[in-house]
């Protein structure tokens, strides 16, 4: 049972695609999740994301603030780490939904602040949540590592 979960959890048959998509991504994810949690890039910190998280529906403000820059900041460090990639995808994957319901009434484009980077976010991070980090992680370095243990 325990094997089920760790392989589940861990191992990936993805070679560097898993690589290509994880790093940039988890760069950008990490990033967003630094305006808000941290104010830094210019972004308005716990406070000012939780008043517009409030504006926009999402109650309470500051608590959203802090459960989406939390998902967006550690997620995307554990993605371009490649440590344990399934459930920081599936965290990721489940605030770029969010960002989807709030930007679709917008259209399409990024420009009307609409829906297309959170679309291609989340198409990206539930991408991952099923192939896994790939060969070239810290998820499949653990898997190697736990496997020949249980052996």
């Amino acid at each position: 049972m325990a094997n089920s979960i760790i392989t589940k959890l861990l191992d990936s048959k993805s070679g560097a695609s898993s690589l290509i998509l994880r790093v940039p991504v988890g760069l950008t994810l990490a990033a967003h999740g630094s305006q808000k949690l941290f104010a830094w890039f210019g972004g308005y910190g716990l406070t000012g994301t939780g008043q517009w998280m409030d504006s926009i529906g999402f109650h309470p403000g500051f608590l959203m603030a802090l459960l989406a820059g939390s998902a967006e900041f550690f997620g995307g460090l554990a993605l371009v780490l490649g440590l344990f990639t399934r459930p920081a995808a599936l965290v990721t994957a489940f605030t770029m939904l969010m960002a989807f319901t709030h930007h679709y009434p917008n259209g399409l484009f990024l420009a009307n602040d609409g829906f297309e980077y959170a679309l291609t976010l989340l198409a990206v991070t539930t991408t991952l949540l099923f192939q896994g980090a790939g060969r070239y992680s810290i998820d499949q370095w653990l898997f190697t590592k736990l496997s020949a243990q249980n052996r």
